[in-house]
Order: C-alpha cells, then sequence, then structure tokens
C-alpha cells in the first residue's frame, strides 16, 4: 500500500494534498525551496458551488471567511483620472476572496497534524525505482517515497526534472504582468483603480491588512523576453515599457525603483499531455496551471482533493489512480485554463478602438451578469464523495 509521499510546493495546492492525504491514512511530507510560508501577496477567489464544497470538506470555509478581504471593486480611469468602467467586487472577487499567503497559512495549519514539512531546500534528482523513487535533495540527504507530486508551481521543478524542459509545456499568451508594494499617497479605499493605453495597463489598489500601504499591478503586451532572476533587470524592462504614460504612472514607476520586492512574470499556461509519469505526478498550476485569470487556485485546491482521493480508492495502485484523477480534472482544469488565455487581453487591450469596447462591452450590468454565471459554470464539476466510497468499500 502506497503511504509515504513527497510534496514538492508549500504553496496552495501542495498543503490542501499534503492535508487530504492525511486524512486517507497516508504520510506526505512537503518540501518547499522557501525558508518559510510566503506572506501576503495578491488576492485569490474561489467561486461556485465546486470550490465552496472542497473547502467546507477541508474544514476551512469558515476560517477563510472571517479573514476574506470582502472582494476588490475595480475603476478604469482615463489620464486625468475620470472614472471610465467601474467593475464590482463579485468580478473579479468570487464569492470568498483572501490574499494569498493567508490562504497559504490556513491551508498549512490544516494540515500540519498529519504531514512533515522540509523548508529551504529543493529536489534536484529523480530516480524511479522498483519500489518507490529516489529522491536527492540540495541540502538534505537522499530519502526515498512511494510517490513524488509536483505542486510547484507554473514554473515546477519536479515537472522539469522528471517529464522535460519547461518549454516543451508551458506556452506563453503575449503579456508580462508585476506586482509591488508601496505607499497609499492616493488614500484609496476598498479597490483598484487602473490606466489603459493600448497594450498597458497600470493599476494600483490599496492593502486589505494595512490601508496605509498599497499594492502596484502593471500588465503589458510583448512578445517572449530573456531576463534572468534579478530585479534590477525586471524593474528596467517594466520602467521602458511604461515609459512616457501619464496619470499617475511616473510616481508609480518612482515606487517601484525603492520596492524591496518584486512580482514579475510572463501570461503564460501550462499544457502538459499526461499528467504523472510512472510515480511521478503533477497537481494544480505544475499540471495545468494560468498565471491569472484561470481560476488556478480553486482548480488546485479540487485537484488536490480528487487525486487524494483517487490514490486512497486505488489502494497502492498508483497507476490507476493517477489515470482516473486526470480522467475527473482535464476537461474542467481546461475550461477553468480558457479564462487566463484572455486576461492580458482584457487588462491591456491592444488597441484604443478594443479599450473602447470592452469599456462599453463591461458598463452594460446584463452583460457582467452573464459573465459571472459562465464563470460558475465552468467553475462546476461533479465532485466525489470519497468519505463514503472508501467508508463503503471497507477501506
Amino acid at each position: 500500500m502506497t503511504k509515504n509521499v513527497l510534496i514538492s510546493g508549500a504553496g496552495i495546492a501542495g498543503p490542501a494534498l499534503a492535508y487530504w492525504l492525511g486524512r486517507h491514512g497516508f504520510r506526505p511530507t512537503v518540501v518547499e525551496l522557501a525558508p518559510g510560508l510566503r506572506a501576503g501577496g495578491q488576492a485569490v477567489d474561489f467561486r461556485g458551488e465546486t470550490h465552496l464544497t472542497v473547502l467546507e470538506r477541508m474544514g476551512v470555509l469558515d476560517k477563510l471567511r472571517r479573514i476574506q478581504t470582502g472582494g476588490s471593486p475595480m475603476r478604469f480611469v482615463d489620464e486625468q483620472g475620470r472614472q471610465l468602467l467601474h467593475l464590482p467586487a463579485e468580478f473579479a472577487g468570487g464569492e470568498v476572496e483572501v490574499l494569498r499567503g493567508d490562504l497559504s497559512q490556513v491551508l498549512y495549519e490544516q494540515s500540519l497534524p498529519h504531514t512533515e514539512y522540509v523548508f529551504g531546500d529543493s529536489i534536484t534528482g529523480l530516480t524511479e525505482t522498483a519500489a518507490g523513487v529516489r529522491v536527492t535533495f540540495r541540502h538534505g540527504a537522499p530519502r526515498e517515497f512511494d510517490l513524488v507530486i509536483g505542486a510547484d508551481g507554473l514554473h515546477s521543478n519536479v515537472r522539469r526534472i522528471a517529464f522535460g524542459p519547461e518549454e516543451n509545456f508551458v506556452r506563453h499568451l503575449g503579456y508580462y504582468a508585476a506586482t509591488w508594494q508601496l505607499p497609499n499617497y492616493l488614500g484609496l479605499g476598498r479597490g483598484s483603480v487602473g490606466y489603459n493605453t493600448p497594450g498597458r495597463f497600470a493599476a494600483v489598489g490599496s492593502g486589505h491588512q494595512d490601508a496605509s500601504q498599497a499594492g502596484a499591478f502593471f500588465v503589458f503586451a510583448s512578445p517572449q523576453l530573456t531576463y534572468r532572476s534579478d530585479p534590477e533587470q525586471q524593474k528596467a524592462l517594466i520602467a521602458d515599457a511604461f515609459a512616457g504614460l501619464g496619470w499617475e504612472v511616473p510616481r508609480l514607476l518612482d515606487s517601484l525603483r525603492q520596492a524591496p520586492e518584486l512580482y514579475f512574470d510572463s501570461i503564460s499556461r501550462a499544457d502538459v499531455d499526461t499528467w504523472s509519469k510512472g510515480r511521478i505526478g503533477l497537481v494544480g498550476d505544475a499540471a495545468c496551471g494560468a498565471t491569472i485569470g484561470g481560476m488556478g487556485t480553486g482548480t488546485g485546491v479540487v485537484g488536490a482533493y480528487v487525486l487524494a482521493g483517487e490514490l486512497a480508492l486505488a489502494n497502492g495502485d498508483h497507476r490507476a489512480a493517477f489515470a482516473r484523477y486526470e480522467n475527473r480534472m482535464r476537461g474542467y482544469a481546461q475550461g477553468c485554463q480558457k479564462g487566463g488565455d484572455r486576461t492580458g487581453k482584457f487588462l491591456a487591450p491592444a488597441t484604443a478602438t478594443g479599450l473602447r469596447l470592452r469599456n462599453a462591452l463591461l458598463s452594460r450590468r446584463s452583460l457582467l451578469n452573464w459573465m459571472l454565471k459562465q464563470g460558475e459554470k465552468v467553475s462546476t464539476l461533479a465532485l466525489p464523495d470519497y468519505r463514503a466510497e472508501l467508508s463503503g468499500t471497507g477501506r
């Protein structure tokens, strides 16, 4: 019977999977490159019956509702700050919106009683044997596990080692995104305000936990760029992309130069032909991620629930479990991913005509309501009740 499972990544899908594996009697270990849980981060949301059902079965839904942001309304303005479009909180924030770091902390605490966490380390090698997988680490001694799961995001280390180079699986969607923190010099209340020119979007929103702080969010159209992990080089790329723009852009770029931390990445999606290879599997963004707008957080939590349940039902047959997990999840995940394909074009349409058309169409409440209903449909999956099924089989 498969028992010892190594999970790479302590973000969202990793702790969620560890929780469910622990519930089903497995012994999960989570390895995370960072020295601890990452605090703060952008707001992430859950929407629809499927997401909320999994959170409720995990016992975290009420906890998340107590710390939710309340949603993030968005205003789009012209160069003089006059409003062109307003999107209500539920458009971007779903039914429950929380900061990514807060969600990670809740899932970590929920999984901790049955999970070993190893921070500040990462996998360097995976060798499958007849009985398991021999794993080498950057710092720790080699260990053997029955299974290894990559829950380590769009730029998955496990996927790179076991499946092949990232360029085989991750497709650039024509845009880049950046976020950083700065003082709330505009005195913004709840939500964010953004300014567009063709192919560029600059926004700033109030801090959810500290009203004196704010967060900048920039998106720009670009062919795929070659750059290093050097923040100064990334800051220069952003400054070049937004040079000469009006509104608050010059002041926001000034704050970027002083920002101690920067998130910068392409808007991309992952498409992996098969989510498992022998005893190694993928979950969340590593298997089917979209940088922004593809309901990746909800898909990761649902995928963790299904993967753990199928492993428990399979009674040691990981091949059967991986196949059933992928069969249940693939179509659902791909439907959610499609939203991410449109994110860059929605936030930063390439032409002035596209900007005017977006603002005009989304000013219609009937269209907004239709889009929200479509989002609920896409995020709906018939969920097995694994606890009942396992009880029925006597396991």
